[in-house]
């Protein structure tokens, strides 16, 4: 593979970042693929909300257990935009949380299984990635799962989550601050 298949566009859309993520997976696990460039592309991706989307979506949802031990470059990259990274990782964790008691609710437990592997995957990047910006994000997610209003409370009603959902939602955020 080629290294023009990881050059991230600007502006990259959605549906890129996803096809750059597979391609840099696939490059992670082949070992063919140097730190700098590994962290430079993750670093690319991220610096756009479409980019930042697209890497969380694929890396966090792999079959390969790459993301369950994410090396220092993968962190030091993420770190390199702290704002789109901690909102993403905040909502990563709330989502994955709520979608795991809802999968369950319908007797899917390999889906449910997949959003507590996200839910793993996403705490464990909250803790590596050490950002204040990640704290102060959940500490609003968590007043609009609280007190139902605030930043955070449109993202919460958009997805429709109900009292169960959003009491796991905050002590799943409890964990982390």
């Amino acid at each position: 593979m080629s290294n023009s298949s990881l050059a991230v566009p600007n502006p990259v859309t959605f549906e890129q970042a996803i096809a750059i993520t597979q391609a840099l997976l696939t490059e992670m696990e082949s070992g063919s693929l140097s730190v700098a460039q590994l962290q430079s592309t993750i670093a690319d991706l991220v610096n756009s909300e479409n980019g930042a989307r697209g890497f969380f979506v694929t890396y966090l949802t792999d079959d390969r257990s790459l993301a369950d031990v994410p090396s220092t470059a993968v962190i030091q990259a993420l770190q390199s935009a702290p704002e789109t990274v901690a909102e993403l990782l905040v909502k990563n964790l709330a989502m994955s949380t709520a979608m795991a008691i809802a999968h369950r609710r319908n007797q899917n437990e390999e889906m449910a299984q997949g959003s507590d592997r996200v839910q793993r995957r996403t705490a464990k990047l909250i803790h590596q990635v050490q950002l204040p910006e990640v704290d102060q994000k959940a500490k609003k997610l968590l007043h609009s799962v609280a007190t139902g209003t605030g930043e955070y409370q449109t993202f919460l009603d958009r997805w429709g989550y109900d009292d169960e959902q959003r009491q796991r939602i905050g002590a799943i955020l409890q964990t982390i601050l």
